[in-house]
């Protein structure tokens, strides 16, 4: 009888060894309602927690002199200027840095970089008229630069600017006259007028 006690005994630890924690209905219940309840608390600590900045009320913030400012500010504005001003051309750098150097400098989208007299070599072989053609007209990835923000005038001294980095010896060009009605000068150039 000892064998079947032993044996009984074995089977009763073997048995409980393989039985969890719930071992009642009323246990499952509670355990799965921790398991969707504690999540969801969670889950919602941290969402306050994420969004604790200080919250203002309806009508809070809205109606204050700069918040209603900023919202019937101007779409776009006018700048009037002297005609009579004497007019500052810039240099080709000034208009290099400004304008050209977010492409060439870095050689970005096709654009021969900066000072590299292989990718520039090319281009200076078709002449100096061809290359501020392109320049003002557009070419490529490179969109037209005349009637923008610069001169025409402005615009070719930055092509020798960038030619002459990259291995050209073209000559600076001469400010346009100024007009004898008192108009600002600048306005369209003679592109040509330089030399290889």
């Amino acid at each position: 009888m000892s064998g079947t006690q032993d044996h009984a005994h074995a089977q009763d630890t073997h048995h409980d060894a393989h039985e969890g924690p719930i071992k009642t209905p009323k246990q499952l219940v509670v355990a799965v309602l921790f398991a969707f309840i504690v999540p969801i608390l969670i889950i919602i600590m941290l969402a306050n927690y994420v969004s604790s900045q200080m919250k203002e009320g309806a009508g809070g913030s809205g109606l204050e002199e700069q918040a209603v400012a900023a919202r019937i500010q101007r779409v776009g504005s006018v700048d009037l200027k002297d005609a009579n001003a004497p007019v500052v051309l810039k240099t080709g750098e000034q208009v290099f840095q400004a304008q050209c150097a977010a492409c060439h400098a870095g050689g970005l989208m096709g654009a021969p970089k900066f000072g590299d007299e292989g990718a520039w070599g090319p281009r200076v072989k078709t002449g100096f008229d061809t290359l501020v053609h392109s320049a003002l007209k557009g070419k490529g990835a490179m969109p037209p630069q005349s009637g923008g923000e610069n001169s025409d005038f402005e615009i070719t001294r930055a092509v020798v600017y960038m030619a002459n980095h990259g291995g050209a010896k073209f000559d600076e060009p001469k400010a346009p006259a100024a007009p004898a009605s008192g108009a600002a000068s600048g306005a369209e150039a003679p592109a040509s007028g330089a030399s290889q």
